[in-house]
């Protein structure tokens, strides 16, 4: 999995470096887009990409590099694999929390995604664990 991370963190640095300036706002700018429209604001500064540009480019996207998943791959399931993705890779659920903008943490539980064997490996380094504790109180 951690391939998936560096991978989207060279795209990421890709799109920050070369992509953002390109719309001529300054991305240091408190409230600046992340993700910055070629539509500008009564300011001048761009507009925010809205969620029909996302939706519509995602199932572009979707319907030439990943046909089988073509009406199935959605921005709230990116959501979902995202949360996942963090969770395995090691961020607690309190600052995947905070990255979602959830108020209340039963709602992040929802959006990570656990793998059964990460469940079970995590149960048998716990029972070892036990197992090493009682063998030093034992000694």
């Amino acid at each position: 999995m951690v391939p998936l991370i560096n991978g989207a963190g060279r795209t990421l640095r890709w799109f920050i470096e070369d992509v953002w300036g390109q719309f001529g706002d300054d991305h240091t700018r408190p409230g600046a887009p992340l993700l910055p429209s070629e539509r500008k604001n009564a300011d001048g500064s761009p507009r925010r990409v809205g969620d029909d540009a996302l939706r519509n480019g995602l199932a572009e996207a979707t319907k030439l590099h990943l046909p089988g998943w073509t009406d199935k791959l959605t921005p709230h399931v990116l959501r979902h694999f995202c949360a996942s993705q963090l969770y395995l890779n090691g961020l607690d659920l309190i600052s995947i929390q905070e990255v979602l903008g959830h108020s209340w943490i039963a709602t992040t539980m929802r959006y990570v995604h656990v793998q059964q064997t990460r469940v079970e490996d995590a149960w048998v380094a716990g029972q070892e664990r036990a197992a090493k504790r009682l063998e030093g109180l034992i000694r």
